[in-house]
């Protein structure tokens, strides 16, 4: 099961559907083998860029179960599985956990704004779990629930079944190098992975994070920084960084991202097609262009590193 040792790049995955919308099982095994070919340490399925809201709870296990045969215990896998009601939230849990996965991942409600409110909520959530662990998902620029650090550490005190906070406050530096002040204090630790697309990845890793969950079309970036860092080459991590960051940058556009993303992993035949479900956007041909201006520069910079 997933614990608070855990460390490296979960990899969130995208969800693979066909041209007409349904879903592409096929393409989630080759999926799966494309992400650890790249040095995934760990995949985190139905997450906000693997569109699980526009996913039926029967579709979500099928992709659970599905990811989970093909990465055959190589790798731990976390469900997200955020939900407006507990009754559903417990049934994927259920269902997820069955199929293979060995934590869930639960953010709060948008509905939340008092302190007690969250911790209430989150205590909660282990009650609905038991003894399933859990990753907390700090992402307030979508859920609207800033937690702050005196917060967090309060769950993490009082909650064991929380081994790990994916943290994407922005800005958020300052939480990752508090939360490591206080463990470093006698609190008790817990893994921190980050997201937001591996924007602020060397500095977070600087400030004390064990890594990254998150998403890209070039997974094997947050791999090679992670590992350049942990071998103690922090230059070596922010060259390899600074290959990847225009198209970082590129795909972190609001609205267009995850297409940006899928087109590209179609590209490199992660997945079979690019599709989005509806509603999502289509990208025009000037976005196309640029992409592939910007992977021919990017495959230079890279070269030059010998990489």
């Amino acid at each position: 099961m997933l614990d608070a040792t855990a460390r490296g790049v979960f990899t969130i995955a995208a969800t693979p559907f066909l041209p007409d919308g349904g879903l592409d099982l096929d393409s989630v095994g080759r999926m799966v083998e494309f992400y650890l070919a790249r040095g995934a340490t760990g995949l985190t399925l139905l997450g906000v860029m693997g569109e699980a809201p526009k996913l039926t709870q029967a579709e979500s296990l099928a992709v659970i179960r599905r990811a989970a045969e093909a990465v055959a215990g190589r790798v731990p896998i976390v469900a997200g599985v955020s939900s407006p009601g507990f009754a559903a939230m417990a049934e994927l849990a259920r269902g997820a956990v069955e199929a293979g996965a060995a934590g869930v991942m639960v953010a709060p409600p948008a509905s939340l704004r008092a302190d007690a409110q969250i911790f209430d909520y989150y205590a909660q959530v282990a009650q609905v779990l038991g003894d399933t662990p859990f990753v907390l998902q700090d992402f307030p620029l979508v859920t609207g629930v800033t937690i702050p650090v005196p917060v967090l550490l309060k769950i993490f005190a009082e909650i064991p079944s929380c081994v790990m906070l994916k943290h994407e406050d922005w800005p958020g530096l300052d939480k990752i190098a508090a939360l490591r002040r206080a463990e470093a204090g006698g609190a008790r630790r817990i893994s921190i992975l980050c997201g937001n697309g591996g924007q602020f990845l060397p500095e977070e890793l600087g400030r004390g994070a064990d890594g990254a969950m998150t998403g890209f079309a070039f997974p094997e970036m947050m791999a090679g920084v992670t590992a350049a860092d942990a071998a103690g080459d922090p230059d070596r991590a922010r060259d390899l960084f600074d290959a990847y960051l225009p198209l970082i940058r590129y795909e972190a556009q609001p609205g267009l991202g995850l297409a940006i993303r899928k087109h590209i992993l179609a590209l490199r035949g992660a997945i079979a097609h690019p599709t989005l479900r509806r509603p999502g956007p289509a990208l025009s041909p000037d976005t196309l262009a640029e992409i592939a201006t910007l992977i021919d520069r990017q495959q230079a910079r890279l070269d030059s590193l010998g990489t």
